[in-house]
């Protein structure tokens, strides 16, 4: 893998951005208004319960988390549509650039986007709505790198997805946040789920992250162990994607998928 190649595909979403007002506004746009909203219902529910349970930490750090890990996760995907946009494949992929150096210039751009978003939520929520990190306690790191190795995992498994259906299929990969989040428990414990759906759960990283947020906002022991596990099954996540994506390239190389790229789906 030659850095320089790497560098130049996250140059290129640089570029884009630098150039484009309505590529740039979505980075902060989008997760400002969730804050705001969640932000102001957690005051009220703050405001309107007798017990002493903070929702601020509980519901509105959930709400952090989660927009964290969809932006990792549409950082990954919105940086490889600019190619499906613009059928690019051909020109990308008829230099010496391999798998590794394409999807790394993804991930570092990735890196970058999100990085500015989870900034942007940080400010407002800790600004406006006083939400402490201290609440978390040293777990904030793993959870945060949790959501994050397995929000690259879901972004590469949905370009691998358009890349073999075609550019139309991008409208599969936007809801998957929202299909993903009630198996998530991210704004409840799993217990309140059925059995089924906890069973679903278990193999989700992040509903070990929710879980352990909310044991540690409540004051309750969580196994380090239980998040160790979390992590290595992101990681897994991750690979696997890696994989798949590996599997689809070279299958649109083979059938020459990749040279009659168009706008409409592909079978």
């Amino acid at each position: 893998m030659k850095i320089s190649r790497l560098a130049a595909i996250a140059l290129r979403q640089f570029y884009l951005y630098r150039g484009s007002f309505a590529r740039a506004v979505p980075l902060f746009a989008w997760v400002t208004i969730d804050m705001v909203l969640w932000g102001f219902m957690t005051k009220y529910l703050n405001g309107i319960t007798q017990s002493k349970f903070q929702f601020v930490p509980a519901l509105l750090g959930a709400v952090l988390f989660w927009d964290f890990m969809t932006r990792v996760m549409q950082g990954v995907s919105t940086a490889f549509f600019e190619d499906v946009w613009t059928r690019n494949f051909l020109n990308i992929f008829s230099s010496p650039i391999t798998i590794p150096e394409y999807l790394g210039g993804l991930l570092f751009s990735c890196v970058v986007t999100s990085m500015v978003g989870l900034t942007v939520m940080i400010v407002v929520a800790t600004s406006v709505f006083g939400l402490s990190f201290a609440a978390y306690g040293a777990m904030i790191v793993p959870f945060l790198l949790v959501l994050f190795f397995f929000g690259l995992a879901m972004g590469i498994a949905g370009c691998a997805i358009v890349l073999r259906l075609g550019p139309a299929a991008e409208w599969f990969i936007w809801p998957i946040p929202a299909l993903m989040a009630p198996f998530s428990a991210v704004y409840y414990p799993l217990a309140t789920l059925p059995g089924w759906m906890r069973a679903v759960a278990r193999l989700l990283p992040p509903s070990y992250v929710f879980e352990g947020m909310r044991a540690a906002v409540a004051g309750q022991h969580y196994e380090w162990a239980t998040l160790a596990a979390a992590t290595a099954l992101s990681l897994v996540d991750l690979f696997l994607s890696y994989l798949f994506f590996a599997y689809i390239f070279r299958h649109a190389v083979r059938t020459g998928l990749i040279a009659r790229y168009s706008a409409e789906s592909v079978t």
